[in-house]
């Protein structure tokens, strides 16, 4: 019979020019570097080693490792002796290792995440963590087993087709022995359990088994889980064993309707996640994918998009559990490679292998924002093409799915490859106004009435710290993250017709590059902060429109110190009414939706509370002479940019579009300089995104003095002065 050891304890880390460590795995060598900002963490080939005794094998038996996460190359070497080769971070992979064996051994498994160009991701908007940084295992089983190798198989494939008018579900099967005489399958159901006898042939088996009356797997609602247990035996023995739980569910999307979910309307509506933890980078426990769980229970999501690579499958295991859809992706992202064809189809290959019996996932990623970095190619199609086809391949039950960058035009060639479709957009942060987000939207759903559309990214970085009682884009304040996300969430509950909605992102997160909000190293879109602990004011806007449990929030509770005569004051909730009282006596009482809006006067310190029945939130706001300048992130006035009085309407200045510098070639060049300034705070994807001409196109109509006042403190206001001085010099052509 099979055997499982947890195999992470006294591994030896080595890393070049530096003393060698003992670390227990799981374990990543970019824990701090790559969290703390200047997008120079160390990236190159370490090695873990582990010395071990021979495991005791009897009657033929084999010993395989198993990796459940190395990131993002690894060699695996066995006294010696090459063993496997695996190119992807995210995935699970084994190793035979029982003919290399001997009485004692030394495991060595060399880690590479330095840049290439074959292996995805190479440019992304996210911290590419190097190490064993999954848990690893050591697996004895029979001569005679269930496949491990493969794909990184689980062993068992298991595809319920749900026929809803009958109340049942076929549910076919798969098992993938190597010997054996015969395999029994063991069904656990809400009633008791059902055996059948499946034949072997050609090492597989497969039967069809109808469940009367199927307890459906019905998302937050009831995720009910049925579980399959496949033995495979030997002259009546059983010699191997495995079991996997699967949930039997009927879904469609309609272009003009959105998502259903077993006959019935399920708008998907929910955020993305990163896998990663200020502190931990991603080594990730158990407790801790719970504790995020509980956040996106708390939160009231019932989707997630779960970004942008194979996630653990501990998770999944999550999502199943919870009656979350999931949205699964491989980590082709912002920058094709010539070269990488080959590992991106393997790495679809693995998702949809060891994630196919999840009844949380119902879509596979192809690709995110691919061309953010670059034009469409034939050789970009060709390569989609051909992940389509292969998701099809290995699964005729799910649609493909593709989050397309915002600069990518609508009648692009790329977008009806996949079966849906999805758009990053970020008007209202990054450039434009928020109003752009829907008429984008509206205007690609009457171009193209019969296509699915959603929208898989949108977001405003908001740093906890800052804050104001006019906020306005770019300030990195809670409030206008709030402003963004109640401008958002209107736009999505008036149009049913976007399949699938997710808030980019859940929690903060590791982006070495980034340097902008008052932090170095992280993207600060999250509606938590990277501790995945402190909850923005945004996170509870969505719990006020998605969550079912009573609550009152007030939002800018930590902005104290206000020095306005009169405040306005937002309550989050979803109840029906919320009544204000300030130092105990009640100022007024308003019913509606989500959002409850207060206009309190400020003559010192007030007690403020908000009350709907039980619910109840409490803070404190404090009338100042003067603004805080400790809760404002661009602390330089714009005023002072430059002295209107000697300004020259007919020589070039800050004030005009980018289109308009950039058709000059004296103004071109100024402006290329500062560009370059500002796109380095923001990564690589952004230096990257700086060249896409679809993109140029549409920032052309911004004023360069709107760029500048986003980027707020990091373009010193002396820059500034002096870049408007050398404007003044040249001269508008008449």
């Amino acid at each position: 019979m099979r055997t499982t050891i947890s195999f992470t304890d006294n591994w030896m880390f080595n890393k070049p020019g530096e003393a060698p460590e003992s670390v227990t795995l799981p374990h990543t060598w970019n824990a701090i570097d790559g969290q703390d900002g200047g997008n120079d963490y160390w990236r190159g080939t370490a090695t873990y080693s582990k010395p071990f005794a021979k495991p005791e094998l009897k009657d033929g038996e084999r010993c395989f490792v198993e990796f459940q996460g190395v990131a993002m190359t690894a060699d695996v070497i066995l006294n010696g002796k090459h063993l496997i080769h695996h190119e992807g971070g995210y995935s699970t992979f084994r190793a035979d290792l029982t003919e290399a064996l001997e009485e004692d051994n030394l495991l060595v498994v060399s880690v590479d995440n330095s840049a290439n160009d074959r292996v995805y991701p190479q440019m992304a908007d996210f911290t590419f963590y190097g190490g064993v940084y999954r848990d690893v295992k050591l697996i004895m089983v029979s001569a005679e087993h269930f496949e491990l190798v493969k794909d990184g198989t689980p062993g068992i494939k298991v595809t319920p087709d749900v026929r809803l008018r009958e109340r049942e579900a076929h549910v076919a099967v798969e098992t993938w022995p190597i010997g054996g005489s015969e395999v029994w399958l063991e069904i656990q159901t809400e009633h008791g359990k059902e055996f059948r006898k499946v034949e072997i042939g050609n090492g597989h088996t497969y039967t069809n088994i109808i469940l009367k009356n199927v307890h459906l797997w019905d998302g937050l609602d009831d995720p009910y889980l049925y579980t399959v247990t496949a033995k495979l035996l030997k002259n009546g023995e059983v010699v191997d064993e495995i079991s996997t739980r699967f949930g039997c569910r009927e879904f469609h999307i309609d272009p003009d309707k959105g998502f259903f979910l077993n006959g019935r309307s399920y708008p998907l509506r929910g955020v993305s996640r990163h896998q990663d933890l200020k502190g931990k980078g991603n080594v990730l426990t158990y407790e801790d994918h719970k504790a995020d769980m509980a956040v996106i229970r708390e939160l009231g999501a019932n989707t997630l998009r779960l970004a942008h690579y194979q996630h653990a499958q501990e998770f999944y295991d999550l999502c199943d559990e919870n009656g979350i859809i999931v949205w699964a992706e491989i980590p082709y992202i912002s920058k094709h490679m010539s070269n990488g064809k080959a590992n991106a189809l393997s790495q679809m290959k693995e998702l949809i292998t060891q994630c196919y019996n999840h009844p949380s996932v119902v879509c596979w990623g192809l690709s995110n924002e691919i061309t953010a970095s670059g034009a469409v190619t034939e050789e970009l199609l060709q390569d989609h093409r051909e992940l389509n086809e292969l998701c099809h391949e290995l699964d005729s039950t799910r649609p493909t799915v593709m989050a397309h960058a915002f600069m990518l035009e609508k009648d692009s060639p790329l977008i009806p490859i996949a079966d849906v479709a999805s758009y990053n957009l970020y008007f209202g942060w990054y450039l434009g106004e928020l109003t752009q987000n829907e008429q984008f939207f509206d205007e690609y759903h009457a171009m193209y009435p019969d296509r699915v559309i959603g929208f898989s990214e949108y977001g405003a970085d908001a740093n906890t710290a800052f804050h104001s009682s006019q906020p306005e884009k770019g300030d990195y304040t809670e409030e206008y993250q709030c402003v963004y996300h109640e401008h958002i969430l209107k736009l999505i509950e008036e149009r049913p017709w976007l399949w699938a909605t997710h808030v980019w992102n859940l929690f903060d997160f590791a982006a070495d590059g980034r340097d902008e909000g008052g932090k170095k190293g992280e993207n600060q879109k999250g509606l938590v902060e990277f501790d995945h602990k402190t909850k923005k004011d945004a996170f509870y806007l969505y719990k006020a429109a998605w969550s079912k449990e009573p609550f009152v929030h007030i939002t800018g509770k930590r902005y104290v110190d206000r020095a306005e005569e009169r405040t306005e004051i937002k309550v989050y909730s979803n109840c029906e009414y919320v009544t204000l009282l300030v130092d105990g006596r009640e100022l007024e009482t308003k019913s509606g939706k989500t959002v409850f809006t207060f206009t309190v006067p400020l003559v010192g310190e007030h007690i403020i509370e908000a009350v709907c029945g039980k619910c109840r939130d409490e803070t404190v706001f404090r009338k100042v002479a003067e603004p805080n300048l400790a809760y404002l992130f661009r602390k330089q006035a714009v005023i002072n940019w430059f002295d209107t009085a000697d300004y020259d309407p007919g020589c070039y200045s800050i004030k005009d579009t980018m289109g308009a510098l950039s058709r000059n070639p004296r103004t071109a060049a100024i402006l290329g300089r500062m560009m370059e300034r500002m796109t380095a705070k923001r990564g690589d994807v952004a230096k990257a995104a700086n060249d896409n001409a679809n993109l140029q196109k549409m920032m052309a109509g911004l004023s360069l003095e709107s760029l500048i006042k986003q980027a707020g403190d990091s373009v010193p206001a002396e820059m500034i002065r002096s870049l408007n001085a050398a404007l003044q010099q040249i001269k508008k052509e008449s």
